[in-house]
């Protein structure tokens, strides 16, 4: 699955964010440049030029998080899936259930929510450091 994620993110982000002066790989990204990424069909979390709303965020939770206040289940991210959907923003579709997919298949705890915190730490970037020290732990 990374090496999947990997090639699909990279391909379809780096030439998005890569500067037209840019001499390295077309796979590259370029986090100065990553609100050019930004799709259709998202939470709105980001705004145009990148910068995280705090406000839209939480009203993921606020709109979507029916059963457990402060996480997801699958059936609460298909509903806010196609809540967000944009007619005809095939691309945004594919782009959003596929970060959405990903993140609750990596980030649902035993009972199958998909908690706040784990969502913002993939927003904040810190996700992947908590589940490795999660894995860590778990090991001893």
């Amino acid at each position: 699955m990374s090496s999947f994620s990997a090639a699909f993110i990279n391909g379809a982000l780096g030439s998005t964010t890569r500067p037209e002066n840019a001499t390295s790989s077309h796979l590259d990204i370029y986090i100065e440049n990553i609100y050019k990424g930004i799709h259709g069909s998202d939470s709105g979390s980001y705004d145009a030029e990148g910068r995280f709303v705090p406000e839209k965020f939480d009203e993921i939770f606020a709109k979507h998080a029916k059963t457990v206040p402060d996480a997801l289940t699958s059936d609460e991210i298909d509903a806010l899936l196609v809540a967000n959907r944009v007619p005809g923003d095939y691309k945004g579709w594919v782009g959003a259930t596929s970060e959405w997919k990903i993140l609750y298949s990596l980030g649902k705890d035993k009972d199958g929510l998909l908690r706040k915190d784990v969502v913002r730490g993939a927003y904040d970037g810190s996700l992947f450091h908590q589940l490795v020290q999660e894995k860590g732990s778990g090991d001893k």
